[in-house]
């Protein structure tokens, strides 16, 4: 049977191509050709189209061309959804899916900067997705420091290694985010992952992942909510703001949630606090 589909593959252009040769039809031919004749040429070989705007083998909502080959063919396997998580995630530009997602989006963009050939690319496509569904079968849950004691002893120095390097200068992007937090101390607090991972060119899983090394063993979320708490605290000093005010200033919702969050960090209630910071500063000054 013939498969065809847009050139210059990546993602899922080369895994759906993987699983209809390893479990839909093992001899099936895959055909790339510019988007604009992907629906000509499938009329003319006779080929069925995938993984373009209105055939039946595409996305459907957040999900890709691949999710589709498995549920269209009752393909009951827990590996298979495993790597079609991955998939998806790398796919559609949404790494918080899996783990994985944004290097095998990586891989696969360098390979396609590489390999102008898309049926050489496509050969080599299959050979790291053989590699992908033997992960996702047999060590999925196996630690990279489970495979023996040589692991564990470069982990031992590794570690050694680490402790070593405290004290040590923070990488760049660490500093630059500590700055751009800081400025948003002026304005409402807003700043996302997602913004700062944009204003620092860093991939967001990356960031997301590495933040807590640096910054109080916090999330980014985490450490977002406690600056706001902090900046709240610093405005209760002052008789100018109400408590929606505050609410409003330190970027939150509204003051119910802003009341939830104080008073899960500060084990107090923001009238609470503030009626005995101004009490405690009248008591010093009498």
């Amino acid at each position: 049977m013939k498969w065809i589909t847009r050139e210059r593959p990546k993602i899922d252009r080369l895994a759906c191509p993987w699983l209809i040769k390893r479990f839909i039809d093992k001899d099936a031919e895959i055909i790339y050709v510019p988007y604009e004749d992907v629906l000509s040429k499938a009329k003319q070989l006779g080929a069925t189209p995938f993984d373009i705007p209105g055939v039946e083998y595409t996305h459907y909502k957040d999900q890709c061309t691949f999710d589709y080959f498995i549920k269209k063919h009752q393909l009951k396997d827990a590996a298979l959804d495993r790597l079609a998580l991955i998939v998806r995630g790398a796919d559609t530009d949404r790494h918080d899916f899996a783990p994985q997602s944004a290097g095998l989006e990586a891989v696969f963009a360098g390979l396609a900067y590489t390999i102008k050939d898309d049926q050489e690319l496509l050969k080599t496509g299959l050979i790291i997705y053989d590699g992908l569904y033997n992960w996702a079968t047999h060590l999925y849950g196996l630690k990279h420091t489970q495979a023996g004691p040589a692991e564990q002893m470069l982990l031992q120095v590794y570690n050694q290694y680490l402790k070593q390097q405290k004290g040590k200068k923070a990488p760049v992007w660490a500093k630059e985010l500590r700055e751009m937090i800081q400025d948003q101390l002026d304005t409402n607090m807003t700043l996302s992952l997602q913004q700062a991972s944009e204003e620092l060119e860093i991939n967001p899983a990356y960031l997301s992942r590495e933040f807590s090394k640096h910054f109080d063993n916090l999330s980014f979320g985490d450490y977002m909510r406690k600056q706001r708490i902090d900046k709240a605290i610093q405005l209760m000093g002052t008789q100018s703001y109400s408590l929606t005010e505050i609410a409003y200033l330190t970027g939150f919702a509204d003051q119910s949630h802003f009341n939830r969050a104080f008073k899960k960090q500060t084990g107090q209630n923001p009238s609470h606090y503030k009626k005995a910071s101004q009490k405690g500063k009248k008591d010093t000054n009498a």
